[in-house]
């Protein structure tokens, strides 16, 4: 009888230290994977038929070729010219499409009801990477999985590690691990206004390694190396300088993001473990944390997470117009939120993914609810409420195809703080910044050496 009891007592120590550490066995059959070569799926797990409604098409290979008037290495122009808004909500009909909209974006309309809208306008899924992308993401299918707690990746490289999940935590590792290049040096502003709309333009440059993301990577060359991250704020004259070194780590509980920053006041390169969670976010006047940039990044351990399941969601794509060089940073910016009439909405299909503070750990947000698009991986819409479970802030990314790697990133992310009335937009590229991929980046660039040389010029 003794052993008996020894025996249960022992099952019960084990499924509660497995509970306890999360889902760690992810990987799918090679039957079920074979959906992402059949047909029965995209590539990357998304449903590649249209809805009944035909309000969103059939996924068809995304953008494959340049559109007319592109060539290799010019900005980025409109696939689609010709596409009009097919329908505007405002305030007055917003009710009408609730089901499809976030808690977040409706708060918007209630509290801009004279100036926030969202033109909606054909949905195009063009979304496209290279084919080395998608032949990775079939393989990480039956040989990816979590870490401890789900803090960490493993047996997986070059592409998303799950795309067909089962747990919203994967859908968060497909976000965190999705194509952006191998390499990537982008300039950007970063512009917080007032409620009353003024403000200042920080420039920021930024030069970025993903280990993860090259050609040929395996566990051994990546070296538990997600990201090299080295950002310069250069621009205006009383932040100029100020750097900012992060190692973003795959395997987060054998090795945590380590992170260093360098003040020009100072002139010392110092160990920054707050760069994290929910410490303000860089350029941001205290607008945004973090971890909202790139609208999730670091490590999911605050947080227990639940895949809600798919749905049907208004989100900003084809940013084009948003993006156009055609604009000024002037023209994008206004008082409460950004100029909508440069905005592009689109209906498309989306993974909801909820997580909750888990109890004991801090954090700013005690709920946040993310919506995914299913095609590319990317967050496009985000809800982050308070302590009293109120809305607070809403994210959303302006997605778009760089069609010349191919690939779906931001032209532009937005946060808006629905309670005080501000907001920070950041990751714009107009009047002369952009993105570019595939600079020759070596590691050696990416050390706290290379930023104490950076902070003696």
């Amino acid at each position: 009888m003794n052993k008996v009891i020894t025996w249960i007592a022992t099952c019960m120590f084990i499924l509660a230290a497995l509970f306890a550490a999360g889902p760690v066995e992810a990987k799918v059959s090679a039957e079920e994977a074979q959906k992402l070569k059949d047909g029965t799926l995209t590539p990357l797990g998304a449903n590649p038929k249209g809805n009944e409604a035909g309000t969103i098409p059939p996924w068809e290979g995304g953008i494959t070729e340049y559109p007319d008037g592109y060539e290799k290495g010019m900005r980025q122009i409109d696939p689609f010219p010709g596409d009009k808004v097919q329908f505007t909500i405002t305030a007055a009909n917003a009710s009408e499409y609730a089901d499809k909209l976030s808690p977040g974006q409706l708060s918007m309309f209630q509290r801009y009801p004279n100036t926030y809208k969202m033109n909606v306008y054909p949905t195009r899924r063009s979304a496209s990477y290279p084919q080395r992308y998608y032949d990775y993401a079939f393989k990480n299918a039956t040989t990816a999985v979590m870490g401890e707690g789900g803090n960490g990746v493993l047996n997986s490289a070059e592409s998303v590690p799950f795309p067909i999940p089962k747990h919203g935590l994967e859908c968060m590792w497909n976000h965190l691990t999705r194509y952006r290049g191998a390499t990537l040096f982008r300039t950007y502003a970063s512009v917080a206004p007032t409620p009353g709309g003024q403000y200042t333009i920080i420039t920021v440059r930024e030069q970025i390694m993903i280990p993860y993301s090259a050609e040929g990577a395996t566990i051994d060359t990546i070296e538990n190396k997600l990201l090299l991250f080295l950002q310069e704020v250069i621009a205006p004259a009383r932040l100029a300088g100020q750097i900012l070194l992060v190692h973003e780590t795959l395997d987060q509980v054998k090795e945590p993001r380590k992170a260093w920053t360098y003040n020009p006041g100072q002139r010392r390169v110092r160990l920054a473990p707050n760069i994290a969670y929910d410490n303000p976010g860089t350029a941001s006047d205290g607008q945004r944390t973090s971890d909202q940039l790139d609208m999730y990044n670091g490590a999911p351990d605050r947080y227990d997470w639940k895949l809600v399941g798919k749905k049907e969601h208004y989100i900003p794509y084809n940013s084009y117009k948003l993006h156009s060089d055609r604009n000024k940073i002037s023209d994008i910016i206004q008082p409460g939120h950004i100029n909508q009439d440069l905005a592009r909405y689109e209906l498309h299909r989306v993974w909801v993914v909820e997580a909750n503070l888990k109890e004991g750990t801090r954090h700013v947000y005690k709920k946040r609810v993310f919506h995914i698009d299913e095609d590319s991986w990317t967050i496009g819409v985000a809800d982050n409420y308070d302590a009293r479970l109120e809305i607070w802030r809403i994210q959303e990314a302006h997605l778009m195809n760089y069609y010349d790697m191919p690939l779906v990133g931001q032209t532009a992310e937005v946060v808006y703080d629905i309670q005080n009335g501000r907001y920070v937009a950041l990751g714009m590229t107009n009047e002369g910044l952009d993105w570019r991929f595939n600079e020759d980046y070596k590691a050696e660039m990416f050390t706290p050496a290379q930023v104490r040389r950076m902070g003696r010029r």
